[in-house]
């Protein structure tokens, strides 16, 4: 038998595609703040340039930026993670049209996992329509991508930038604020 294991909190990050940073931004920091508490980190903006997908809907050129938070929170929180960001996206459209889109995620030691609300083989099911991806593995000290990773979470930018974010959750978790 399995002894169930609470496991350590995650570090949140959200990245954060638009086209329109001068009509969303900073609100949109100060939106994610008050729900998430203060930003550890927060990205300049930086190429998005893997894919056309979101072209139509969110104009161009999209950037990004990647936000984390600085409390850790439990890893079962995702799912409420994802449905608020989807509202919060929703409540910015204009005729269907959202101004950014909001990709939560919690980086642990081991892994880095996004939220979705599109099932594929690889995802789990988590609640309320809302699937976890495993997007990225850390493995011999590196990030390793799966065939399912998708091109912009697989580049040696991302990676990096996504490996002084776990350095950061690793501080974070070896000295907890008191």
């Amino acid at each position: 038998m399995s002894t169930p294991i609470i496991p350590d909190p995650g570090l949140l990050i959200i990245s954060i595609l638009s086209s329109r940073w001068d009509e969303c931004w900073p609100g949109l920091l100060d939106t994610l703040e008050e729900r998430f508490g203060k930003a550890d980190h927060v990205s300049e903006v930086f190429a998005f340039d893997q894919t056309d997908y979101y072209d139509q809907e969110l104009g161009t050129p999209i950037t990004r930026r990647l936000v984390s938070f600085a409390t850790l929170r439990p890893l079962d929180e995702l799912a409420d993670i994802k449905l608020f960001t989807n509202e919060l996206e929703q409540s910015q459209a204009n005729e269907g049209q959202r101004m950014f889109n909001l990709d939560p995620g919690f980086i642990t030691v081991q892994r880095l996992v996004l939220a979705t609300g599109k099932n594929y083989s690889h995802r789990i099911y988590l609640k309320d329509g809302i699937w976890a991806d495993l997007t990225l593995m850390w493995q011999k000290k590196q990030w390793v991508e799966f065939p399912w990773t998708f091109p912009d979470y697989a580049g040696d930018d991302m990676k990096s930038r996504l490996t002084k974010m776990r350095q950061s959750y690793k501080n974070m978790l070896n000295n907890p604020q008191t």
